[in-house]
């Protein structure tokens, strides 16, 4: 080879190169972008999800920003916490993961009319206890 086939050589090696890097760094903010939005849609702070993944608040950060190369394994963790597949985690289609929220709130809102109904009988069952208890003589 000549120095200028050598020097368009490198020239396309470079520019492929730089093309890759824009892509991973795309694909970087864009899985960042999805666990910053499960992130919000579920109310978490980034302490909370690094606590749980064993790494600093800074470490998380990065990963959410795109700035951190993220490999398979802390994607299937991340995955497994926000309860939900790696594809998706990847790919994720806001109106897909709005009604599993919207269920779990409907789910959450029911478990709390249940608890308030347990109060109320609670509260009832004492109010007949103590209506009974003063109706009946004491035992000698």
């Amino acid at each position: 080879m000549t120095f200028g086939k050598h020097r368009n050589y490198i020239n396309k090696s470079i520019c492929t190169t730089m093309t890759i890097e824009n892509s991973k760094k795309k694909t970087n903010k864009s899985v960042g972008k999805n666990i910053r939005t499960l992130r919000h849609q579920r109310g978490w702070s980034q302490e909370d999800i690094a606590n749980r993944l064993g790494i600093s608040i800074p470490a998380f950060s990065k990963i959410e920003t795109g700035v951190t190369d993220i490999n398979l394994s802390r994607l299937e963790q991340i995955a497994n916490i926000y309860e939900i597949n790696v594809i998706n985690l990847l790919s994720l289609d806001i109106e897909e993961v709005e009604p599993q929220i919207s269920n779990l709130s409907i789910a959450q809102k029911k478990i709390l009319d249940r608890e308030n109904e347990i109060a109320n009988l609670q509260r009832k069952v004492i109010l007949l206890y103590e209506e009974l208890r003063t109706k009946t003589p004491a035992a000698v």
